[in-house]
């Protein structure tokens, strides 16, 4: 089944990122916490993908086991920065082979040192999503950004390249995390001024440690509201409080969301099934309106 059909329903639809092991000695672990997830019953669960080769290997194992063992719908991540032509389309063929009809399709970072673009090598996601397009039937997601890429200056230039990326084949959206709600929201209105009509699942992220705040911040350079900063001001040097509090707000924005009639939420797990069960369970009811 293919992701957009499923999104098309009229009904509220979780769904959960998983990511692969750094190495093969991580693979049972990741492999265990992705079953745990899978027993939430999520509409799907995409499977990021390792820069430079280093864990993309497994993306496509993880996918499969998904689909195929557990029976939920699943979305292999494709990065095409650290990879040549060739090598991208090996993989689209592996995915193909594997009968994985979902993928999402990223630029991905650039590798420390690499000389990039180079000639053998795609330079921006829509030029991988065209190539998606002709090795198969595929389900194509894609990556934006609600408070801007941080390599595009002006933000009427980042929803002209979105508009570009869409036009070549793109289903649907998935955000980069957010943590002000309002933001979704007037990216939404000015995307579809633009005419991008294709669903948007609003990324989101229980932040659950002072590091994991941190570390996000460097990654995606999104803005934290005050309101977000009290609580890690409060509870961040508190563990188990601030798990309990980034939970919670995760949940909040969520309920936020589905209350403005947003249906299809996706949230970024990181591998840790117990956060996910408690959104969930502070969900139970909710997702059944």
């Amino acid at each position: 089944m293919k992701i957009i059909d499923r999104l098309n329903e009229d009904k509220i639809h979780i769904s959960f990122e998983v990511f692969p092991p750094k190495t093969d000695a991580g693979f049972e672990k990741v492999l265990e916490a992705t079953d745990q997830i899978a027993s939430l019953k999520p509409s799907y669960i995409s499977v990021t993908y390792g820069a430079g080769g280093g864990t993309s290997k497994n993306t496509a194992r993880i996918a499969s086991h998904i689909k195929e063992d557990l029976g939920v719908l699943s979305l292999a991540h494709l990065t095409c920065a650290s990879s040549t032509k060739e090598e991208v389309r090996q993989v689209i063929a592996n995915l193909k082979q594997l009968g994985i009809e979902n993928i999402l399709a990223l630029r991905g970072d650039i590798p420390e040192g690499m000389v990039f673009p180079t000639g053998d090598r795609f330079r921006y996601a829509w030029e991988l999503v065209e190539e998606i397009r002709m090795h198969g039937d595929f389900c194509i997601g894609a990556a934006c950004y609600p408070e801007g890429h941080v390599e595009n200056e002006h933000k009427a230039d980042d929803i002209r390249y979105l508009k570009q990326k869409v036009d070549s084949g793109v289903d649907f959206l998935t955000t980069q995390m957010f943590f002000d709600n309002d933001i979704h929201y007037n990216f939404l209105y000015r995307i579809r001024e633009a005419g991008i009509t294709v669903p948007v699942l609003p990324g989101i992220m229980p932040i659950t440690s002072a590091s994991q705040m941190k570390r996000s911040q460097e990654l995606s350079g999104t803005v934290f509201p005050r309101r977000f900063l009290s609580l890690l001001d409060r509870f961040g040097n508190y563990p188990d409080a601030m798990m309990q509090a980034g939970i919670a707000y995760a949940t909040d924005q969520i309920i936020d969301l589905l209350a403005n009639g947003v249906k299809n939420i996706h949230i970024y797990s990181m591998n840790k099934p117990d956060v996910a069960a408690k959104i969930m369970e502070n969900l139970s009811e909710i997702i059944q309106c």
